[in-house]
């Protein structure tokens, strides 16, 4: 399998982490989009939300889990923060491997631009 994130997962590409526990791992973005953009990543290869199976969803709850804990960490999580998934190619998902960016850090506009 020729997955970036599994990569970065098993320690053979370097990533700049922010959290890691024994099944999600989250590290920055290398092209952010806001001053805080994180990628918040499960170690399991799941490649879309839509291949997500009924057992994945406590690993998802735990994605989530994360998140909550790094926008404290981070201190954004009173004034604000957008978690994203992109799911397939409309949504513009580049890696295949399921993830969150959370970002934030600055009064982020709508996602349509308008």
């Amino acid at each position: 399998m020729d997955c970036i994130f599994c990569k970065i997962v098993e320690g053979t590409l370097p990533s700049k982490k922010v959290y890691e526990d024994e099944r999600v791992l989250a590290f920055h973005d290398i092209k952010p989009e806001a001053p805080v953009h994180l990628l918040i990543i499960p170690k399991k290869h799941i490649p879309t939300m839509n291949d997500a199976a009924a057992e994945d969803l406590p690993l998802i709850a735990d994605m989530h889990r994360a998140a909550q804990q790094i926008a404290k960490e981070q201190g954004v999580a009173e004034t604000g923060y957008r978690l994203i998934n992109n799911c397939n190619p409309d949504s513009g998902q580049l890696v295949y491997h399921i993830h969150y960016h959370l970002l934030a850090g600055e009064k982020l506009g709508p996602l349509n631009g308008k």
